[in-house]
């Protein structure tokens, strides 16, 4: 029966009549080439050179850094930084920057790392020893057992099912020719 009606539905659309009809060839459209209302300015920015320089050296404090920089008109840049590390050396990096190579640094160490030297401390802690303990004399109060006697309850009459045992036959086999 499905097939029936598999067959039906393919030849009523095969013999159907065409009820669309075909669209009409549109040319592709075209947008038109963009033209700003009017001309962005262009700017050129130009790099306005400068120079510094500056120090801080504070024995108190241990404070050794220091920067100086020098840029010119063209935006090459060329400086160099100095500080004082914890471990007692100097870190100097000179370095150059521009639009072109980017940023480059060389560093460099004076001096050599010094850590202190350990020193086990000069104060000692008191040592303490526990005082002895001695657990106070005390005897627990005894109490005489209680008379329970629990009450006589019969077992209860139980009776397992007898189940009788299964029967098997054996089967007959006929040959079928």
């Amino acid at each position: 029966m499905k097939a029936f009606i598999v067959c039906a539905l393919i030849a009523a659309t095969f013999a159907a009549p065409q009820q669309y009809a075909k669209p009409e060839y549109k040319p592709e459209y075209k947008p038109a080439e963009y033209k700003p209302a009017y001309k962005a300015a262009e700017y050129k920015y130009d790099y306005a050179p400068y120079q510094f320089a500056w120090a801080v050296k504070d024995d108190y404090t241990y404070n050794d850094y220091a920067h100086e920089q020098v840029t010119d008109d063209k935006g090459y840049t060329k400086g160099s930084y100095r500080v004082l590390l914890p471990d007692g050396r100097v870190q100097t990096v000179t370095y150059t920057a521009d639009a072109y190579s980017g940023y480059n640094a060389d560093v460099q160490y004076t001096g050599e790392a010094k850590y202190p030297e350990y020193k086990a401390p000069a104060y000692k802690a008191p040592s303490y020893s526990a005082p002895e303990y001695k657990a106070p004399a005390y005897k627990a109060p005894t109490y005489p057992a209680p008379a329970y006697k629990a009450p006589a309850y019969p077992a209860p009459a139980y009776k397992a099912p007898a189940y009788p045992a299964p029967e098997y036959k054996q089967p007959s086999y006929k040959p079928t020719y």
